[in-house]
């Protein structure tokens, strides 16, 4: 599968080109996943006092909650899972969007950058592109810089390498 990452500092705007990436995706006929990396060590998936969250409290490794619209897997873990132990539980589709694990120097990553501070892109060779609104200036960047307002461009860009 080939796998992106959007990466950019808190509140650059990866999500919403995320969701308008997956709606490209749909429109072009292509199948999309999404992982999610999150820097909150204590989230919690699950609701309090449901029995799913009793079964996971109670020590189950794993609770899968199924209906008729879909299902979730819930996996207890005592360290941080992999994005490739991650990736091994997707089902096979033409491109996965990951949303964070910006350090990770092997996986091909693409820089929603809106004006303040400086690009991650500045440090980090191993990105791919920024995307940044129209006259945003990336002084000293000389990698490939995209329209943040065009998603078809950035899209392409992404399928084509």
């Amino acid at each position: 599968m080939r796998v992106v990452a959007i990466v950019g500092s808190q509140g650059s705007g990866k999500t919403t080109l995320i969701e308008r990436l997956i709606l490209a995706l749909r429109e072009r006929g292509l199948t999309v996943s999404t992982i999610k990396h999150t820097h909150h060590h204590a989230i919690e998936l699950d609701t309090p006092g449901k029995d799913s969250y009793r079964h996971r409290l109670a020590g189950a490794a794993e609770v899968i909650v199924a209906s008729d619209s879909g299902w979730a897997r819930l996996a207890a873990s005592t360290t941080p899972a992999s994005l490739q132990i991650l990736l091994g539980h997707l089902r096979p589709v033409d491109l996965v969007l990951v949303e964070g694990f910006k350090k990770l120097e092997w996986l091909k990553r693409v820089e929603v950058f809106r004006g303040a501070g400086t690009p991650l892109a500045m440090d980090d060779p191993g990105i791919a592109a920024v995307a940044a609104p129209v006259g945003v200036s990336l002084a000293g960047y000389k990698g490939m810089k995209l329209p943040l307002e065009d998603t078809s461009a950035i899209l392409d860009f992404i399928l084509s390498t």
